[in-house]
């Protein structure tokens, strides 16, 4: 409980900090939004319209004190604001109608990747020099160094436009209306192997030789001799005994990982014009749409912090050395 209150408190503090950052960053850039959309409007907005949009956006002539207790306030009670770009649409219901496809594609993406990534380690470092321990990683390694935008390209031309298997766009048809029926969810899956397989390609030697040099430094240990000398199974001896070890780098891995999901591929979200967060971060962007901006990187590292908590928790069960220290 020490333990686990101690990393709380941290994470606490952490997001304290990123909220304040949040707070000051947009304040401390040149202009604001206000004065932008004066312009777009080509100066068609009254002196109270700006005044009224000032005190909605949190820019107007308070001290800055009291503004940062505002939004302290805000951010608590999950009031983020308005969006500029697609005004006057709250900025929760934004992240909201986005969230859901970036953790679908980020997430189906990890988790094959993690999965598939760490068993090739296993077998590879179990049996060291065979086949698949020294064909693998290179290829691997060649095809993770490949920027994610370019992969994305070519499977989109190759089996995109060139063989029409997979659509070019989009989370699921246009004219389709989302329902909880097989045929959506269909239409959805065909729509995210393209990306899915994207992403997964890219990152999946990174997980395999991650595992393998673990497995590696683990197959060496003490008690691997020992359980081997005992005559256990060797299936017993990778999965139980060694296997078991060393997941526990991988697993504070998998948690970092988990938690820039929200941030989302935002280089395959463009490419693909799939309706994610880092796809609608891109917009805000080039809109200017601070509001906005700020919902999403504050949802980026609250979504990182608590996952990374929930990782403390889970290390904490499978290691009993944190227990005992």
């Amino acid at each position: 409980m020490h333990f686990v209150l101690r990393r709380l408190g941290f994470y606490l503090l952490a997001f304290w900090v990123s909220v304040t950052l949040n707070f000051l960053l947009p304040r401390f850039m040149p202009g604001d939004p206000v004065s932008r959309m004066f312009a777009r409007s080509q100066s068609r907005m009254t002196p109270d319209q700006i005044t009224q949009l000032q005190q909605l956006f949190g820019l107007d002539d308070r001290p800055l004190w009291q503004q940062y207790l505002d939004y302290l306030g805000n951010v608590f009670t999950g009031e983020m604001g308005v969006s500029i770009s697609r005004f006057p649409t709250p900025v929760v219901e934004v992240i909201a109608g986005q969230i859901g496809w970036t953790l679908l594609l980020g997430g189906t993406a990890l988790l094959i990747a993690v999965v598939v990534g760490n068993l090739l380690g296993i077998l590879a470092a179990w049996r060291r020099g065979g086949f698949l321990d020294s064909m693998l990683p290179p290829v691997l390694v060649f095809v993770g160094s490949f920027p994610y935008f370019w992969l994305a390209m070519g499977a989109l031309y190759l089996f995109g436009v060139s063989l029409g298997w997979f659509p070019l766009r989009h989370a699921f048809s246009a004219g389709t209306s989302p329902a909880w029926t097989g045929e959506f969810a269909s239409d959805v899956a065909l729509h995210l192997v393209l990306p899915a397989v994207t992403i997964v390609v890219v990152s999946i030697g990174g997980w395999m030789l991650a595992m393998r040099n673990t497995m590696i430094a683990t197959n060496a240990e003490d008690y691997i001799v020992m359980a081997e000398a005992k005559g256990l199974r060797p299936g017993r001896i990778m999965l139980r005994y060694a296997a078991r070890n060393a997941m526990l780098p991988a697993v504070t891995s998998f948690g970092m990982s988990l938690g820039f999901v929200v941030g989302g591929a935002l280089l395959t979200e463009v490419v693909f014009a799939y309706p994610g967060v880092g796809y609608q971060l891109l917009a805000a962007v080039q809109g200017l749409d601070y509001p906005l901006m700020q919902g999403i990187f504050l949802t980026i590292t609250a979504a990182v912090l608590i996952v990374n908590f929930l990782v403390d928790l889970v290390y904490v069960r499978l290691d009993p050395r944190v227990r005992v220290s």
